[in-house]
């Protein structure tokens, strides 16, 4: 049995009642239950990617899954660890971490093609599964139909945290390994931890050509504070030779969760 089939008969056994299931992802010590929410359905499938500090829950996912449901399209959605209702230490994460468990989740939760969709960081981490994917020199059981990213965070551990970071900042981050960022997000602040930046350079894309083999469309808000639109602008003229179509909305914030944005959305996911 190949490891994709072990993964995927582990989240089978693993699933409850109210539709949860769980996937081990990781070895020994470092084992964490990763939580995923999915449903059968024709193709092409939704695979969403949330952001930083985001869960499955949110406004974008849960509407994306009910859409799916509608028109009978398989969908998957699920926590990174240290969110929602995964296991492990929100502190312990990193762009490699988080991304190796959306590449296990993958294997083992889609088959066919999917829309892949990244919020945020999602989409910055939508870029590295397809970079992933197009690696492999076996075919895997899923592939990509399109990437539709929302207000994609690509390199943010490098282009928006530490280029922005104050020099005090900085050194605390060196001293004591973490920062506590204030977030309008939340009551309790985001906490950055120094392996989040440092390992996060091992995967930038700003700096290179990409390439994904399929569609890209990429939403981004023109008031959003967190990821400036002149970000998406500057990510856009990186695609190589893909399909690629921007949208900016000029009123629009980081979390374009407003009902007409929630239709904007769904419209890009109609592959």
């Amino acid at each position: 049995m190949s490891r994709v089939d072990k993964m995927a008969d582990n989240l089978a056994d693993n699933m409850t009642d109210n539709g949860l299931k769980f996937l081990a992802v990781g070895e020994g010590a470092d084992q964490r239950e990763i939580a995923v929410r999915r449903h059968d359905g024709g193709a092409p499938g939704l695979f969403w990617l949330g952001g930083y500090k985001s869960d499955m829950n949110g406004t974008k996912a849960v509407a994306l899954a009910e859409w799916a449901a509608r028109k009978g399209r398989a969908c998957v959605r699920f926590d990174y660890s240290g969110h929602g209702e995964s296991g492990g230490a929100f502190t312990d994460g990193t762009i490699g971490r988080w991304l190796g468990e959306s590449v296990s989740v993958f294997d083992a939760c889609c088959r066919g093609p999917q829309v892949v969709i990244g919020s945020s960081m999602g989409g910055w981490l939508a870029l590295l599964l397809a970079q992933a994917l197009r690696k492999r020199k076996e075919p895997a059981p899923a592939s990509l139909a399109g990437l539709v990213l929302v207000a994609p965070a690509v390199d943010f551990t490098e282009e928006l945290m530490w280029k922005r970071f104050t020099p005090e900042i900085k050194r605390e981050l060196a001293d004591k390994g973490m920062w506590a960022r204030p977030s309008q997000y939340s009551a309790e602040p985001y906490l950055v931890t120094r392996q989040l930046i440092e390992e996060g350079r091992n995967h930038l894309l700003l700096g290179a050509m990409i390439e994904t083999g399929c569609p890209v469309r990429i939403l981004q808000g023109v008031q959003d504070p967190d990821v400036p639109w002149q970000h998406a602008k500057a990510l856009v003229a990186r695609f190589a030779c893909d399909d690629v179509v921007l949208t900016l909305i000029k009123d629009g914030d980081h979390r374009l969760s407003r009902p007409e944005d929630i239709e904007r959305l769904l419209r890009a996911a109609e592959f």
